[in-house]
């Protein structure tokens, strides 16, 4: 029998399985650019979460919220409890992105930014 070792820490294997249910989860009632930008924010949190995985908690605190924020959909109860959309996910994951310094993990619809043309400076980006 082979043992399969893994390099990620226990809270890392769980962030990635919250996104990747979620991810399932959407994939049911998402189409077309929607579903696109739900699996390119998933893939995005994967990565911070692998390689954050051995940064300073507060790093790691942000790529969590960033997780949490994007599986925790609230469902809607009139104007108490409004549905997050994933435009909201993008903006919180693209703000940690910026945070963490990883500029090439940012999330962009696709239509917004032409081939070949480079992704916005993180000077471009209001964080905070």
């Amino acid at each position: 029998m082979t043992v399969e070792q893994r390099s990620f820490e226990p809270g890392t294997d769980v962030l990635i399985r919250k996104v990747d249910s979620h991810l399932a989860a959407v994939r049911a009632g998402l189409c077309g650019p929607e579903l696109e930008l739900a699996e390119r924010l998933a893939a995005a949190l994967r990565e911070l979460v692998a390689s954050t995985a051995q940064a300073s908690a507060a790093d790691r605190g942000q790529v969590r919220a960033a997780v949490h924020y994007f599986v925790l959909r609230r469902e809607g109860r009139g104007r108490l409890l409004p549905v997050r959309s994933l435009a909201a996910a993008q903006r919180v994951v693209n703000r940690v992105v910026v945070e963490l310094d990883r500029p090439d993990l940012l999330v962009e619809p696709r239509s917004e930014r032409p081939a070949g043309e480079p992704a916005l400076p993180a000077a471009d980006l209001a964080v905070g």
